[in-house]
């Protein structure tokens, strides 16, 4: 496994669309492990293809229950409100209090191809449409209703 560089905000490759994983093999096996220690090492919870410069549909996340990947991941429904505080390893110093879906559910695929859902709520739910927005060149910018200063972040 390797860290890898995280692409910061201004680079274009940022707001540009993933096209879909094709291939479910040991290159794939090897990203997502890179993103995952990256993911780690940058103190995040979650971490995109393009923020490591791949422009392919997938992501990690551990909001501390364990990693889990996703491949080609589809949010089917949403419902319910949460307005709390995101950050972005990709815009690093900058937070703001977003409003994002409670629950979500979401289908994809893991490293070896087979199909899954998950219903996720709370921080899972958020953690989730923030990279799956990062597929679709969305900063988490887009959702912020009111900036915070990193001071006023809980530990």
């Amino acid at each position: 496994m390797a860290i890898r560089n995280i692409v910061k905000e201004g680079d274009p490759i940022l707001t540009k669309v993933c096209r879909p994983v094709e291939k479910f093999d040991d290159k794939l096996g090897i990203l997502l492990d890179d993103m995952y220690e990256t993911m780690l090492d940058g103190d995040g919870v979650g971490l995109a293809g393009p923020q490591v410069g791949i422009l392919r549909r997938v992501f990690v996340i551990d909001i501390g229950e364990g990693k889990i990947e996703f491949i080609n991941p589809k949010i089917t429904h949403t419902s319910g409100v949460q307005e709390s505080p995101e950050g972005c390893l990709s815009c690093p110093g900058e937070f703001g209090i977003t409003r994002r879906p409670m629950y979500v559910t979401v289908d994809a695929q893991n490293r070896w191809g087979d199909q899954f859902t998950l219903n996720a709520e709370g921080l899972l739910a958020k953690a989730i449409c923030h990279e799956n927005d990062h597929l679709d060149g969305i900063l988490f910018k887009e959702y912020v209703i009111k900036k915070i200063d990193p001071s006023e972040l809980k530990d």
